[in-house]
This record gives C-alpha cells, structure tokens and sequence, in this order.
C-alpha cells in the first residue's frame, strides 16, 4: 500500500498507509496526525488540513483548483509549496509523498 509521511513542526515523521483513492487529509485522520484538523471533513472549505508539500512531489501534483487557491491565500505559514491535504489524492506515483504540517492552522 502506498505511504505518506507526515513531518512534525518538530520534525518528528510519521508514517501512514494511505489507500490508492483517499486523500492525504484522510490518511492523516485516521493516523491521527496533530495538526491536520480538517474541520470540513474534506470538501476544501475551511483550510483546517493545509500541509506543505516538498517540491519533489509538489511538481508531481495538479494545480489547486479556484477554491483551494483562495483558501491557501489564508492559511498560516503559507509557502509556495502549500496545498490542502483533502485535495491531494493518493496514486502509486506519489508513494513516498513527504508534507510538513505546520505549527498553526485556520482557526474558524
């Protein structure tokens, strides 16, 4: 099964098995990973499971559609590599995916 790792704001990483078809966001809730709140439950309303991709595997991702582009205008810590871990599917090309899960997220 395809894996993600999810890195800390301390830079602890943790591992989870993400099923070919569910997003990162999800992975992350069942693994309960702290930091990934997703409020919305994954209709990228809220920017509660923002996450910053590293570059290796943000060039493998589809741009952000209109919705999520206006949400990460908000988000906390934004970077350039910033995305909505409710929007990024899991495939086996991104088998290994890395995310930083910031210190602060939306607070609604």
């Amino acid at each position: 099964m395809p894996q993600a790792v999810f890195v800390s704001p301390s830079g602890e990483e943790h591992v989870a098995e993400v099923p070919v078809g569910w997003s990162l966001m999800e992975a992350a809730r069942e693994d309960g990973i702290e930091g990934v709140v997703a409020e919305c439950g994954g209709g990228a309303i809220c920017g509660t499971c923002h996450v910053k991709v590293e570059p290796k595997w943000f060039a493998l991702l589809a741009q952000p559609q209109m919705m999520e582009a206006a949400l990460l205008e908000a988000v906390p810590e934004r970077s350039e590599t910033s995305r909505l871990a409710c929007q990024i599917m899991m495939s086996e090309e991104l088998d290994g995916v890395r995310v930083h899960v910031p210190s602060e997220q939306l607070e609604l």
